[in-house]
């Protein structure tokens, strides 16, 4: 069953976490270790900067209050945008599904505190796979019958996960950035933007190597998790490849922003050309379940008929998931 796309939206806060601040935290980091290992230039956060730069956010649960944004706000700004584009109002939503690695609250669902300040009355769940959260969310309504879902549903990520970063630990503090996205989508209602070939998979076997804790820091098995995110990118890019590829569409890819240098081996795996493949992760870094689709809605307007992009995400779980969004000519 095919999904139709019609607007998405991103958000990223102002406060700007550069490698230059990072260096100043005596990390044991500088630009170019950085640079080269994970090719991050730049994060955004939703903390006050003095508040990292004092308290290195030694307590995950005083970042909640010193965050400038709830998981609510960053997701309403990035829907505001998705309903915007979609040319619909926030009344038109039948149904808002959500997901956050680093949630306000676990009840009620953070989908119930995004449609409170949005203003809808509609049923409100969350879905949350960590990075892959957008892509469960879009993975379960492809297996819903179409007839039994409402016109229009909001689906939305919102990852504020700076406040779950250890500023004291090197490897965790230079890859994390906050963000959301927010997508309209529709099982009935036609759009110039359609999605394809949806998968979804887990091992849990590998449960322990990507984890947040209910109240902690974020912490991984780098080198163990890198590889297979590789991996499986590299095998359901190749899928989607062979499946989609058509003479006279341009294929392109969009990744789970988890580094730079980590995209650019897979794109030498599958054989994308530099001007094929498009990330964010640079400037904003890893926004976990936001990241492959604000890469997506910061192209928006870019995107054109015969446009194919095949989008691919990883995540604790361990998680991995794609589909292909296939651009055609408006209804």
């Amino acid at each position: 069953m095919s999904v139709f796309l019609h607007g998405l939206g991103h958000f990223h806060p102002d406060n700007e976490i550069t490698n230059a601040f990072l260096e100043g935290l005596d990390l044991g980091t500088t630009d170019s270790w950085i640079m080269e290992r994970v090719g991050i230039r730049s994060r955004r956060t939703a903390l006050p900067l003095d508040y990292i730069r004092t308290t290195r956010n030694r307590d995950p649960r005083a970042a909640l209050e010193a965050a400038l944004y709830s998981n609510a706000e960053v997701g309403r700004r990035a829907a505001e945008l998705a309903l915007t584009r979609a040319g619909i109002g926030a009344g038109d939503i039948g149904m808002v599904i959500a997901g956050s690695s680093v949630p306000d609250t676990t009840a009620p669902a953070e989908a119930c505190n995004l449609a409170r300040s949005l203003g809808i009355e509609a049923p409100a769940l969350d879905v949350t796979s960590a990075c892959t959260s957008f892509f469960a969310q879009l993975h379960l309504l492809t297996l819903m019958r179409p007839e039994a879902l409402p016109p229009f549903v909001l689906l939305a990520a919102a990852e504020p996960t700076t406040r779950a970063v250890d500023y004291c630990d090197r490897a965790s503090a230079v890859l994390w950035g906050d963000g959301a996205t927010a997508a309209v989508v529709s099982t009935t209602v036609a759009s110039r933007a359609r999605i394809l070939g949806s998968t979804l998979a887990s091992n849990p076997e590998g449960a322990e190597r990507v984890m947040v804790p209910r109240v902690g820091h974020f912490r991984q098995d780098g080198r163990v998790v890198q590889m297979f995110a590789i991996k499986k990118t590299i095998e359901i890019l190749t899928r989607l490849q062979t499946e989609y590829r058509q003479q006279g569409r341009s294929l392109h890819f969009v990744g789970h922003q988890g580094n730079l240098r980590m995209l650019e081996s897979i794109c030498r795996g599958c054989g994308v050309a530099d001007d094929r493949h498009h990330s964010n992760v640079e400037w904003y870094g890893n926004t976990a379940g936001a990241g492959a689709a604000s890469v997506l809605s910061m192209r928006w307007e870019d995107w054109k008929t015969g446009d194919d992009v095949a989008v691919v995400g990883v995540g604790s779980g361990l998680t991995w998931s794609g589909y292909l969004l296939r651009f055609e000519a408006a209804p």
